[in-house]
Parts: structure tokens; C-alpha cells; sequence
């Protein structure tokens, strides 16, 4: 009897792709997490004693959170995790880590991004109760870095855009712009994660809001900001 040839596995949907049904056309309804579980991304910032730069850092992060779900292993021993995350609330939580610390978070699931000396590594996403300890000692407050003067945005890159208008923490605006350019690849059908330029500029942030190809972060509302609040904007 002769060996029946192997069946090709059936492709998974995208993990993004609820993602950009949720943000297409009509205003976004969030839905809760279907079975109770509240999850979050751990996005770690290495901010070691000589500081990162604050633009590098957040296009570090918003670049890095995206790698996790356009990475091959999304695909594969990543999807249920992504895809049960992505399904509800899409929560970030941002950490600071530096020396050991930040190597050891080397050891878990992700991908770590370097933007300009400055290093972000975004996990996989779990439940909030489940923390590995590696990223539960890690502090989340702490993250303020100086603003700085980015140069103008090169020709061709994805930019995001903060809201001018609203204050956040370094650890705050990592998040959001970590939503905004996972929610940008979403509607765009991007399968690659590129460097984004991130900035805070009153002129550009009109500019953004002005088209009609934008997309737009509004926050839940549990830390900093108000329920609603549009914290930052994205185009390409």
C-alpha cells in the first residue's frame, strides 16, 4: 500500500487581519477580551544610565511591536498567543530595563529592534496575571527622557505622529505608537514591519488629520489620558 503524499497545512489568517476589519470604514468598536482574560504586550525600553534618545527609542518601539506580529513565527508557535490578543483590546504595557535585566529579557518569545543606538524588545503577548517574573521585577515607571529635535522625515517613511496637545510619559507614547503602527500595517495589508518616523510636531499632526488615508489611536483611557483620547495618528 503506498504512502498517501501529505496534505499542504491549510494558511493561517494573518494575525493582524481582525485588526484591520476593526479599522476599516466605520469607527472602530473595541470589543472586551471574549473570555474574561485580560492580555497585554510587554514592551521592554533599555534605558540604561547614558539615555537613549527619545525619537529613537519610540520608533524602536513602534517598529518592534509590529516585527512580533508580521515575525514568521506568528505564523506558527506565535499565532494562538497573537491572535487571542489581537481578537480583544490590543493593551501594551511598557517596562524599563537595563544591564542584566535587559539581557535576560533577551531569552524571551519576541523581537528586539534598534533604532539609532536605541533598543526596544516587544514579547509576546499573555495574560496580565501571567507575567514572567524576568518581566514582572522590571519597573514601568521611570521611562521620562528629554525631548530632543528629530531631523526632518526622510522621503517615503511611515510616519506617527503624536498628539501635541496631550502629555504622556515615554512609556505611554511607546505604547500608542506601537498601536498605531500595528494598526497602519493592519489596514494596509503590510506583511513587513518598517522604520517609522515618530514625532510631535502641530504642523504635521494637522497635516495627518487633514487626510483621509490617516489612521488614528484612541486610547481606552486606564492610564494618563482620558477615555477617547486620539493620542497619535498615522499615515504613509
Amino acid at each position: 500500500m503506498s504512502a498517501q503524499p501529505e496534505q499542504p497545512e491549510t494558511p493561517r489568517e494573518p494575525v493582524l487581519a481582525p485588526l484591520g476589519a476593526r479599522y476599516s470604514g466605520a469607527p472602530a468598536v473595541i470589543p472586551p477580551e471574549a473570555d474574561g482574560v485580560v492580555r497585554a504586550m510587554p514592551v521592554i525600553l533599555r534605558i540604561e544610565r547614558e539615555l537613549p534618545a527619545r525619537t529613537a527609542l519610540l520608533e524602536a518601539a513602534a517598529q518592534a511591536a509590529l516585527a512580533v506580529c508580521v515575525d514568521p513565527r506568528a505564523q506558527g508557535e506565535w499565532y494562538e498567543a497573537l491572535r487571542n490578543w489581537v481578537d480583544g483590546r490590543i493593551r501594551k504595557i511598557a517596562r524599563r530595563a537595563r544591564g542584566a535585566h535587559w539581557t535576560a529579557v533577551q531569552e524571551l518569545p519576541g523581537v528586539t529592534v534598534e533604532v539609532d543606538g536605541a533598543e526596544v524588545r516587544a514579547l509576546v503577548p499573555g495574560p496580565v496575571d501571567a507575567v514572567p517574573k524576568t518581566v514582572s521585577r522590571l519597573q514601568i515607571g521611570g521611562t521620562d527622557l528629554p525631548a530632543d529635535e528629530p531631523a526632518p522625515v526622510p522621503a517615503g517613511t511611515p510616519v506617527i505622529v503624536l498628539n501635541p496637545a496631550v502629555e504622556m510619559t515615554v512609556g505611554k507614547a511607546a505604547a500608542q505608537v506601537g498601536h498605531a503602527s500595528m494598526i497602519l500595517a493592519a489596514v494596509r495589508g503590510w506583511t513587513g514591519a518598517p522604520r517609522f518616523a515618530v514625532r510631535r510636531d502641530p504642523a504635521l499632526w494637522e497635516e495627518l488629520l487633514a487626510r483621509d488615508d490617516v489612521v488614528c489611536v484612541r486610547d481606552a483611557g486606564f492610564t494618563e489620558v482620558d477615555p477617547g483620547t486620539i493620542t497619535c495618528a498615522a499615515a504613509d
